[in-house]
C-alpha cells in the first residue's frame, strides 16, 4: 500500500484536480475526464484515519463527524492545499484539492467530502460538491520523530511513513476557511505565513484558533518548540531552538484570561489570586504533558508553558556521558545536577531515575513541584509526591520521607537551607539523593551548598559533603551546527579522596586545578566536552568559544595548537642561512680574547 506521502504526489501530475480516499475503497484521483485508481489496495478506516492525523494533527482527526470539515494546508513540493473530511458510521471520506488559484494569489472554494451514499460506484463518475463547515484552528503538521517519540500507530492497511523522509514535507496551515452562507462563497485570501527559523516549519496562528488551547500546545509542539508563552497584548511565542518567535496575531486580554484561568487547578485559584502566579502540571490527550506557569502581569494575564517529551529519556538520547549512570551504583550519598534554568536538568533527573527503574529494585521517591515526568512501571517502586498536593513543602516531604523506607530519593529542587539540610540529613542515613540547583559549574555548586548555612554550621556541612558527594553534574544546551536542535555540553565532578580533602579543608577554590589533572578519576571538564563536541560536529567552533569559560583553550584543543603562540616562520632560504652563518662567525670572533 502507497504511503500518503507517495499518494499526494499525485496533485503534482498534469491534470489532476483532486485526491479521493474513502475507507473501503481504493485511491482515487480527480482528471479532467473522471477518476483514476491510483492503488490496487483498499483504504482501511483506521489507517486513513492515522493518515489524517498525519496531515491535521490529532485533535483534529478526532473531531470528524458527519459535519464536513475543512482545513487549508501548505505543502512542499505542492502548495497550498485544501482538506476536506468527513466521518458517517464507519466510512471515513477525505478529499485534498490542490489549490493552484490560492497559490497564484486568487481565493478558490475548497473540497468537501461527500458520504458513502453520493460517492461514485465507479471511478468514472466524479462526486457532487457540497457546502463544508470550518473546523476552528490551524493544522498541525506531522509530529517529529525524536528518541522520545511515542511509536507510531497501527496504520491498517495505509502505511503513513513521515512524508518529510519521502521528500514532502507537510507544514502547517496557511490560513482557515471562513463559514459560508447558505449559498457557497470563496474563502478570503489565506494570510502571508510567520517564517519560523530554518530549523522549522512556517505556521499561522489566528486570533480564532488560538482560543482552543490544545491545538495551539499540539502546534508547538509540532514544530519542535520546547516552550508556549502566551501573553496578553502578544502573539503566541515559541521558544524554539533557544529563540522566541511569534505567531500569528495579537491575543487581547480578555482572550487570554478566557483560555488560561479554566486550566488552573482550583486549589491553585486562591493563590494565584493572592500571590499572582501559580505552577502547576496540565496533561490533555492529544497534545501531551506541559509544566505550566500562569501569573498576572501589565498588560494581563501570562502562561508559560514547559513541553515534556511524552517517553522517558535516556542518557544517550539526551548526548550525556554514560559515566553519570555508575553514580546511581551507590546506596547512599547525593548527586546533584546543576545548570541555568532551561538547560534539561529536569530531563537529566529522569533519565537517571529511569535507570534506577529499569535495572534495581529499590523505592524510589519523588519530590516535585510539579510532578513533570511520569514514570512507567519497571522493576522499581516509584511514588511521585507533587508539593501542594501531595505534601505542603520540600523539607516537610523529606522530614517524612525518612520513615517510608525509600532507597533513592529525588528532590527537584535544592531551594533554601532546611531543604538543604534534610537532603545531607538524607543522604548521610543510608539513602541515595538526587537533586537539582541553579548553579554555573560544579565548584561554584559545592561553594552554594556550604554559603546557604550560618558560618557556626558551615564546618558540620564541609565533613558531610566531603563524605557523602557522589557526583556533581554540571551541563549547558547550545545551538548544533546545523542550527536546528541543541545538544548538551556536561561537567561531571566524581566525589573522590582528593576532593573530599579540599572541601574538608576549605580549599574549594584549588578544585579547578583538580580538574585539570583528575582524569584519571572520571572528572570531565566544561571545556573539554565544548571541544569533544565540535570535533564530532555536532556543533561549531565558534558557538562553543561562546559557552566556554577559557575560549582559547577550547579552541587549542580543537585546532592542535597552543593558545597565543606566534606563528611559526617560513624555512629559511639561501640568503636567510648565509646571513646566519655570518652571524655565528662574528659571534665566535666577538668572543675570543
Amino acid at each position: 500500500m502507497k504511503t500518503i506521502a507517495e499518494l499526494l504526489r499525485h496533485l503534482a501530475r498534469p491534470g489532476v484536480l483532486e485526491l479521493a480516499l474513502i475507507s473501503g475503497r481504493t485511491p482515487l484521483v480527480k482528471m479532467g475526464g473522471g477518476f483514476e485508481v491510483v492503488d490496487d489496495g483498499i483504504l482501511t478506516t483506521e489507517g486513513l484515519n492515522t493518515a489524517l492525523q498525519v496531515l491535521v494533527g490529532e485533535s483534529r482527526a478526532a473531531s470528524i463527524s458527519e459535519k464536513p470539515s475543512q482545513w487549508a494546508l501548505r505543502i512542499e513540493g505542492l502548495g497550498p492545499v485544501v482538506v476536506g473530511a468527513l466521518r458517517r458510521g464507519d466510512v471515513l471520506n477525505v478529499r485534498v484539492v490542490r489549490n493552484e488559484q490560492q497559490a497564484a494569489g486568487a481565493p478558490t472554494p475548497p473540497p468537501t467530502p461527500r458520504s458513502t451514499a453520493s460517492t461514485p460506484a465507479a471511478p468514472s463518475s466524479p462526486p457532487a460538491p457540497a457546502p463544508a463547515s470550518p473546523r476552528p484552528g490551524p493544522a498541525a503538521a506531522p509530529p517529529a520523530t525524536p528518541a522520545a517519540s511515542r511509536p507510531a500507530p497501527s496504520t491498517g492497511g495505509l502505511s503513513t511513513r513521515s512524508p518529510r523522509s519521502s521528500g514532502v514535507q507537510i507544514l502547517p496551515p496557511k490560513g482557515e476557511t471562513p463559514e459560508p452562507p447558505p449559498e457557497p462563497q470563496p474563502p478570503p485570501p489565506a494570510e502571508p505565513a510567520v517564517e519560523a527559523p530554518p530549523s522549522g516549519p512556517r505556521i499561522v496562528v489566528r486570533p480564532g484558533s488560538a482560543r482552543d488551547l490544545s491545538m495551539l500546545l499540539e502546534d508547538a509542539r509540532t514544530v519542535g518548540a520546547s516552550d508556549l508563552h502566551v501573553v496578553a497584548g502578544r502573539p503566541p511565542l515559541f521558544r524554539i531552538v533557544g529563540e522566541l518567535l511569534a505567531h500569528g496575531e495579537p491575543m487581547p486580554p480578555e482572550a487570554v484570561e478566557t483560555l488560561l484561568l479554566p486550566h488552573v487547578p482550583a486549589r491553585l485559584r486562591p493563590v494565584l489570586d493572592r500571590d499572582g502566579s501559580c505552577d502547576f502540571s496540565l496533561d490533555l490527550r492529544h497534545a501531551g504533558r506541559f509544566r505550566v506557569n500562569v501569573c498576572r502581569q501589565r498588560t494581563g494575564y501570562k502562561g508559560t508553558f514547559r513541553l515534556i517529551p511524552r517517553e522517558v529519556p535516556t542518557l544517550e538520547s539526551l548526548g550525556l556521558p554514560a559515566d553519570i549512570a555508575k553514580a546511581t551504583h551507590h546506596h547512599q550519598g547525593l548527586i546533584v545536577v546543576t545548570g541555568p534554568s532551561g538547560h534539561g536538568k529536569t530531563s537529566t533527573l529522569a533519565a537517571i531515575v529511569d535507570i534506577i527503574n529499569r535495572e534495581t529494585t529499590h523505592h524510589v521517591l519523588t519530590v516535585e513541584d510539579p510532578v513533570e515526568y511520569l514514570h512507567p512501571r519497571k522493576k522499581a517502586l516509584l511514588s511521585q509526591r507533587e508539593v501542594g498536593t501531595h505534601t505542603k513543602t520540600f523539607a516537610s516531604a523529606l522530614k517524612g520521607s525518612l520513615r517510608e523506607d525509600p532507597d533513592v530519593i529525588l528532590v527537584g529542587e535544592l531551594r533554601d537551607t532546611e531543604t538543604v539540610r534534610m537532603a545531607l540529613a538524607a543522604s548521610e542515613t543510608g539513602h541515595l539523593l538526587i537533586s537539582t540547583m541553579n548553579t554555573p559549574s560544579a565548584a561554584k555548586t559545592i561553594d552554594r551548598l556550604i554559603d546557604l548555612f550560618p558560618p557556626g554550621d558551615q564546618a558540620q556541612v564541609r565533613m558531610t559533603l566531603a563524605s557523602s558527594l557522589r557526583l556533581i553534574v554540571s551541563q549547558r544546551l547550545l545551538p548544533s551546527a546545523d542550527g536546528q536542535s541543541l545538544v548538551a555540553a556536561a561537567e561531571l565532578l566524581p566525589g573522590s579522596v582528593a576532593l573530599g580533602n579540599l572541601i574538608r579543608d576549605g580549599k574549594t577554590y584549588q578544585i579547578p586545578s583538580l580538574q585539570q589533572r583528575g582524569k584519571g578519576l572520571g572528572i570531565v571538564r566544561f571545556d573539554d566536552s565544548l571541544a569533544d563536541l565540535v570535533r564530532a560536529g555536532k556543533t561549531t567552533l565558534e558557538i562553543a568559544r561562546s559557552y566556554a569559560e577559557s575560549p582559547d583553550e577550547v579552541e587549542a584543543m580543537v585546532t592542535g595548537k597552543r593558545p597565543g603562540a606566534p606563528p611559526e616562520p617560513p624555512p629559511p632560504g639561501d640568503g636567510a642561512r648565509l646571513l646566519s652563518k655570518m652571524g655565528n662567525l662574528l659571534n665566535r670572533k666577538g668572543a675570543t680574547p
